[in-house]
C-alpha cells in the first residue's frame, strides 16, 4: 500500500533551481521519516536530506546546506526538496524513500539500508 512517486526533475543550468515532489501514499507523514537520496553514475547512493515526524524536524547534508531546504504538505501527503544555487556535482537521480522514525538519531538517517520503500528516481541534470 506504501508509494513514493518523485517528480520535478529536469535539465537545469548551474546556479539555477529546481523543486521536486514526493507524494506518499498509503501512510500519514507525521508517523515516519522521509530522506531524499541521490546517485550520481559511479556513485554511490548518498543522503541528501530527511524530514522526520510530527514535528517535522530536519537534517541536510553538508554538501547542500544553505542551498536546498525539505518541507512538506501534510493535506497533500507530499514532501519536497527545493534546490538553490544548483551546481554540477548535483546531477543525480534524486529519490524519496521512507523509514520508521526509531532509526534517526544522529547520522543514522543517511544509511539507505534504513529505509524500507523507495520511489522510482527523478533525473536531475545540472549543465550549461
Amino acid at each position: 500500500q506504501v508509494q513514493l512517486v518523485e517528480s520535478g526533475g529536469g535539465l537545469v543550468q548551474p546556479g539555477g533551481s529546481l523543486r521536486l515532489s514526493c507524494a506518499a501514499s498509503g501512510f500519514s507523514l507525521d508517523d515516519y521519516a522521509i530522506g531524499w537520496f541521490r546517485q550520481a553514475p559511479g556513485k554511490e547512493r548518498e543522503g541528501v536530506s530527511c524530514i522526520v515526524g510530527r514535528r517535522g524536524s530536519t537534517s541536510y547534508a553538508d554538501s547542500v546546506k544553505g542551498r536546498f531546504t525539505i518541507s512538506r504538505d501534510n493535506a497533500k501527503n507530499t514532501v519536497y526538496l527545493e534546490m538553490n544555487a544548483l551546481k554540477p556535482e548535483d546531477t543525480a537521480v534524486y529519490y524519496c524513500a521512507q523509514a520508521p522514525i526509531t532509526w534517526f538519531a544522529g547520522s543514522i538517517w543517511t544509511r539507505p539500508d534504513k529505509y524500507d520503500y523507495w520511489g522510482q528516481g527523478t533525473q536531475v541534470t545540472v549543465s550549461s
